[in-house]
């Protein structure tokens, strides 16, 4: 298959909001891909490289000096090729072999190809594939069941291999996908509640309430005396997090899964500020500043042999706690709205962030936002993408400061801008903003600075606002910063519709 037919499928897809056609333009792709190039195509569309990381960055690619053909030229295989010759650069000679890789393959693609190759490597592809879209999209060109296809998404957290699964093995090859232990899965998210009394009724009566922690969200696999710690993204932290490694050791079993937060702790029990957490939690080991991060779990989703995650809840928090309970989060089963209340209470008067409703009878939909988990807050808080950040004035002359923020659409385009803060931003944040966001630099004028679309940052707020002001149509009232939230992508900030949803009588 030639580059230009991706490009030309990419385009069509960034033109139309309609998630039909942009299916439609998927399928049609994926059927005229070959066995080997359909896992690269999957990839690709869904804004990634099979390779991870290239070692290319915007510099890089800005200093680029290679005249486009005028006829395609390119090839798929031709493409992955090269890329794997960058991500397997190293050492000394690395910069210039990967200087000479990118003129090679930008003097063989023309001006529009030029232009898909940039926004590949730097993950600024933005034409609507998201991956729920290309599960229908693979799904159909294989002529598999979506529920089949969604379900080894799912287990094997790879959109190319479930891809590769279906296109060559079938209903048999993606009926065989399990749980594997030390592979990490999709977390299970969920649904903000419009407040504690509708959560319960909602999800009630069967149902447990836990506190919701403010900490990074962990995934924890064992197999015998090995252990595997991933991130809300999926990321291995393994050996970043010795404390946590060695409580997992302590439990009594030889294989496990298990979900739940880790947060540093006070000496009063109390939690310490998220980003001190977060910074632990990212850092390499430090032997003159030991680790104090304590796991908390909320899911036990394997255990010895068994897969629980289509058990109910119910089943899943007894085998959790039948091997860790001194490690439980917080929690109550089956509380009236008065002891709920008190849950709720106790969690924002210990620090936390408020509480999760969970019905006792869901199975775990891992990757996927259900009503099942509902999570209650005391004021209403977005996950927002820092799309600018303007220098400030006075005291804060020489600081980046006034944010520009965007929810994200939900279509796959850019993010949709809902308003503009600096109430909130601490010395120590302006400092940190000052220095991290050149790195994430589109462009500049005088007075703003524009970032691509990565940083997303915690917004709490009193409401929004119908506003014609903003193209999104709504505006947020009183946004002030909590934090940011280096375990969040930009693709798990809130959409434009949760924003929407939060205008009175919605």
């Amino acid at each position: 298959m030639k580059l230009t037919r991706v490009v030309t499928a990419s385009a069509e897809m960034a033109a139309t909001r309609s998630r039909k056609r942009k299916t439609a333009e998927l399928v049609e792709l994926l059927r005229a891909a070959s066995d080997d190039e359909v896992p690269i195509v999957v990839t690709w569309l869904s804004g990634e490289v099979p390779q991870g990381k290239l070692g290319v960055g915007w510099r890089s690619l800005a200093a680029v000096d290679a005249p486009p053909v005028a006829r395609p030229e390119l090839d798929v295989v031709d493409v992955d090729d090269v890329f794997e010759l960058l991500a397997a650069a190293r050492g000394a000679g690395s910069a210039a072999a990967r200087s000479a890789q990118l003129t090679g393959l930008f003097g063989r693609a023309t001006v529009e190809e030029q232009e898909f190759l940039r926004r590949l490597m730097t993950g600024e592809l933005r034409q609507g594939s998201l991956a729920g879209l290309m599960v229908d999209a693979v799904a159909a060109a294989t002529g598999q069941s979506v529920d089949l296809v969604r379900r080894a998404h799912m287990l094997t957290g790879s959109l190319s291999e479930t891809a590769v699964l279906a296109t060559h093995g079938g209903e048999e090859a993606l009926r065989g996908v399990q749980l594997e232990v030390g592979r990490a899965i999709a977390p299970m998210l969920a649904t903000p509640a419009d407040d504690l009394e509708s959560a319960i009724a909602d999800l009630g009566p069967d149902l447990v309430v836990d506190f919701k922690l403010d900490g990074a969200r962990i995934q924890v696999h064992r197999s015998g005396d090995d252990v595997w710690v991933f991130t809300r993204t999926l990321r291995d932290v393994t050996a970043r997090v010795p404390d946590l490694v060695a409580a997992v050791l302590e439990l009594h079993c030889t294989t496990v899964i298990l979900d739940g937060e880790t947060l540093m702790l006070s000496d009063d029990g109390r939690p310490r500020p998220f980003q001190e957490t977060m910074s632990r939690f990212g850092s390499a080991v430090d032997e003159q500043n030991p680790r104090l991060l304590q796991p908390f779990f909320f899911d036990c989703l394997h255990l010895d042999g068994r897969d629980l995650i289509d058990l109910p809840l119910t089943a899943r928090l007894e085998d959790l706690d039948s091997i860790a309970p001194q490690y439980r989060i917080p929690s109550v089963v089956d509380p009236g709205v008065e002891q709920a209340q008190f849950q709720f209470d106790a969690a924002i008067a210990a620090g936390h962030e408020g509480v999760m409703v969970k019905s006792r009878s869901g199975v775990y939909a891992a990757g996927r936002r259900g009503r099942s988990w509902q999570k209650v807050k005391p004021v209403h808080t977005l996950d927002l993408v820092v799309l600018a950040a303007e220098w400030g004035s006075g005291r804060r002359r020489g600081w980046l400061s006034n944010l520009h923020l965007g929810a994200r659409d939900p279509e796959g385009g850019p993010p949709v801008m809902v308003g503009k803060t600096f109430k909130g931003l601490t010395d120590e944040i302006l400092r940190w903003q000052t220095d991290e966001f050149p790195r994430h630099e589109v462009s500049r004028t005088e007075y703003t600075v524009f970032l691509r679309p990565e940083i997303v940052v915690e917004i709490e707020l009193d409401g929004v606002q119908r506003s014609s002001r903003y193209p999104g149509g709504v505006a947020l009232r009183f946004a002030r910063v909590l934090r940011y939230r280096p375990d969040k992508t930009a693709a798990e900030a809130d959409t434009i519709d949760a924003v929407r949803g939060l205008l009175p009588g919605e």
